[in-house]
């Protein structure tokens, strides 16, 4: 056992880093030499993390082709480790390798799509909790409502789309050819969360992305009804952050209001 480590050590690091010293403890024979032996090993190695990232990230592996998504894997299994015991969780920093690495970041639909896949299976991932329902807003004495606060579902993901990635996304999904990547004059709000064991995504407006994050945050009622008097005048607001609220809970998205 006092060799074991030591040899497992230098295994790891002639897998990871091609270190030659492990070579020393492998038997060469005439068909496969030393060092083509730990080849074998360190390209399934990074074969296995191929595959994880195609199944991980399988629009983009569409957009992309086979080719020079095996080019990207292989860039970024270089300069990222797995970090987790489990493999499911491999990738976890693409989208930003792809926002700051060249030539990946000069298509900033990349890192976008990236991100867009990624947070589908991070809403998918999250814990199940029950949600709250319209009978709950409704039963809730009027002199409370200032101070309303919402938990919100613990799938929900925010993010800013500059470029059109559902889409994107949807070609992969429906195996139809690529979409031509499109971008858009500013970035528009989205959220992914997950309701009946399905993955769910829409855009927001401006308003609503700005009362979700507060809300998110702790912020009550009667603060979201400050804030969004920069969209809706003061005869309005209330009405209309009610109406956020009410959709809110439709969509599953508030699992607990506190008063």
């Amino acid at each position: 056992m006092s060799r074991l480590q030591p040899l497992q050590s230098q295994f790891q690091e002639a897998v990871l880093d091609g270190n030659s010293e492990f070579e020393n403890s492998i038997v060469s024979t005439e068909r496969v030499d030393a060092k083509q032996r730990i080849a074998i090993y360190a390209e399934a190695y990074r074969l296995r993390l191929i595959e994880c990232l195609q199944e991980n990230y399988a629009a983009l592996h569409h957009l992309l082709g086979d080719e020079q998504f095996d080019g990207l894997c292989r860039a970024y299994i270089e300069s990222h480790t797995p970090h987790h015991y489990s493999i499911r969780w491999y990738g976890d920093h693409l989208a930003e390798f792809l926002h700051d690495n060249a030539p990946y970041s000069q298509h900033p639909f990349l890192a976008e799509l990236a991100e867009f896949e990624w947070k589908l299976m991070a809403a998918f991932d999250a814990a199940d909790v029950p949600v709250a329902a319209a009978e709950d807003l409704a039963g809730v004495p009027a002199d409370r409502w200032p101070g309303l606060r919402f938990e919100l579902h613990p799938s929900l993901q925010r993010l800013q789309l500059a470029w059109n990635v559902v889409v994107l996304w949807k070609a992969s999904e429906e195996k139809r050819d690529p979409e031509t990547p499109a971008g858009t004059d500013a970035a528009v709000p989205w959220i992914i969360w997950r309701r009946d064991l399905r993955q769910r995504f829409r855009s927001l407006d401006q308003s609503e992305a700005w009362a979700l994050d507060r809300a998110q945050q702790g912020e009550d009622f009667a603060a979201l009804c400050e804030g969004l008097r920069r969209w809706k005048s003061p005869q309005e607001v209330a009405t209309y952050a009610a109406s956020l609220m009410k959709r809110w809970l439709n969509d599953g998205l508030i699992t607990r209001i506190e008063f």
